[in-house]
């Protein structure tokens, strides 16, 4: 690897893989919506652009050999045309890019939820397929991405998608400032019992294994085709972690439990209700967080 382009390379994820590839001999460049100090003050080039426009994909996919695709519309609300515009168009065109230009590989970023079909899942692994009953546009949108980037896969051009599981650390400007944000505000509560595990993934492991997936890819090509599930094999009582964490900003830990139908019933029924008013801000519960 020498030339390196990081699409999505200002975001929680993506600056945790520029800042693991620079100073390894190589030239990075970051491509995002935005402008990016935080990336530009390590001495990398950022170009503002939507990959839902060809033209500007086209751009950025020239001159490489390395394609880390990390962009996306995260969250579980929204239409479905916003999440197919950002998630699927969009990773269509920089495929298509990435074989115009003779780009030789490509990490796609994806996620669990692709295989999460509202079941529990106890130490899955990548046989699993694709769910049949998506809860969430994201987890539909980055599932047929994510295919399309592997059934591309080919000795032109070698793909791998890495499915990273509850990502957190230092800069999280997701998963923690939320659940603060909403402990604080009083809107949390234990669905279930409280004794459901889950794994959670620090985000510098999160960049080594995307920078691992293309080395390899470079050489043996093993993980060409493939999706792997980044976790730590560590898992946490996730109600347990959450209180930690509200315990050491000094948040009042949670207690008050709802029962799981009960909020998977709610959660649909606030989403059908969403959608027929046509309200765009989230609901507090979904059956996707139920």
């Amino acid at each position: 690897m020498k030339d390196i382009l990081v699409i999505g390379g200002g975001g929680f994820v993506g600056s945790a893989i520029v800042k693991g590839l620079i100073n390894k001999d190589v030239i990075v460049t970051v491509a995002g919506r935005s402008h990016y100090p935080h990336i530009e003050k390590l001495g990398v080039t950022c170009f503002k652009g939507d990959i839902a426009d060809p033209t500007f994909v086209d751009t950025i996919c020239r001159n490489v050999d390395t394609v880390f695709h990390v962009a996306a519309k995260a969250g579980i609300w929204g239409s479905w045309s916003e999440y197919e515009a950002a998630n699927v168009t969009g990773t269509k065109n920089v495929v298509q890019a990435c074989l115009k230009h003779k780009v030789e590989r490509l990490v796609y970023t994806s996620t669990p939820s692709v295989v999460f079909n509202k079941e529990n899942i106890i130490n899955g692994d990548e046989t699993l397929d694709y769910s049949d009953a998506f809860l969430c546009n994201y987890a539909k949108s980055k599932a047929i991405a994510e295919k399309f980037v592997l059934d591309h896969n080919s000795g032109a051009l070698k793909t791998c998608a890495i499915r990273p599981h509850l990502i957190w650390g230092p800069h999280d400007p997701h998963l923690i400032p939320r659940v603060v944000e909403r402990a604080r505000q009083g809107k949390l509560k234990i669905v279930g019992d409280g004794t459901n595990k889950v794994d959670i993934t620090y985000i510098d492991n999160v960049a080594h294994a995307h920078i691992l997936a293309a080395k390899e890819l470079a050489h043996e090509a093993r993980c060409a085709g493939k999706a792997y599930f980044i976790g730590q094999e560590e898992p946490v009582v996730l109600w347990q972690w959450i209180n930690e964490l509200l315990k050491d900003v000094s948040v009042v830990e949670i207690s008050k439990k709802v029962n799981f139908r009960l909020a998977y019933l709610v959660g649909g029924l606030l989403e059908l209700i969403y959608k027929g008013l046509k309200i765009e801000s989230e609901p507090q519960m979904t059956r996707f967080l139920a």
